[in-house]
C-alpha cells in the first residue's frame, strides 16, 4: 500500500533538518495503526495546528508592535499594574487562582483569563526588551 505523506519540519526533532511525515506525527500522538483515513486525519490536524500557531504568532506580534511605540501605551495595556514585574506577578496569581476555580466559574471568567494571558505575554516581553526599545527612542 502506497501512502502519500506531506513533509514538514518537526519542532521536536533533535536534528533541526529532520522532517516529520503524517505517519511519524500519528505515532508521536500515540496512534499505532495504519489506517489511511486516520493517517490523513492526523495530517489534517497537524496542518491546521501549524496554521493556527502561525496565525496566533502574527496576532501577538501585532499587539507587541503597537505597544513598542511608547511606554505610556504599554503602561495603559498592563493597567492597573505600575510596572512589568508587577503585571507579571498579578497575572501569574490570577492564572493560578483560575486553575483552582470550579469549572462553572472558570467558564464565566474565561474572558478574564484571556486578558490575563495577553497581559502576561506583553509584560514579559517589555520586562526583557522595553528599556532597550525606549532608550533607543529617547536617543
Amino acid at each position: 500500500m502506497l501512502l502519500k505523506t506531506h513533509k514538514c519540519e518537526s519542532p521536536t526533532a533533535s536534528d533541526p533538518g529532520a522532517m516529520m511525515d503524517a505517519a511519524d506525527f500519528a505515532r508521536a500522538c500515540g496512534y499505532t495503526g495504519d489506517s489511511p483515513a486516520l493517517l490523513e486525519a492526523f495530517e489534517a490536524i497537524r496542518r491546521n495546528g501549524i496554521a493556527q500557531a502561525r496565525q496566533d504568532h502574527f496576532r501577538r506580534k501585532a499587539v507587541i508592535d503597537e505597544l513598542k511605540q511608547s511606554e505610556p501605551l504599554f503602561l495603559a495595556a498592563i493597567g492597573p499594574a505600575l510596572s512589568a514585574q508587577e503585571a507579571i506577578e498579578d497575572t501569574t496569581r490570577f492564572i493560578a487562582c483560575w486553575r483552582n476555580m470550579p469549572r462553572w466559574r472558570q467558564e464565566r471568567r474565561l474572558p478574564d483569563l484571556v486578558r490575563a494571558r495577553q497581559q502576561h505575554l506583553v509584560a514579559r516581553f517589555f520586562r526583557r526588551y522595553g528599556h532597550r526599545l525606549w532608550a533607543l527612542e529617547a536617543a
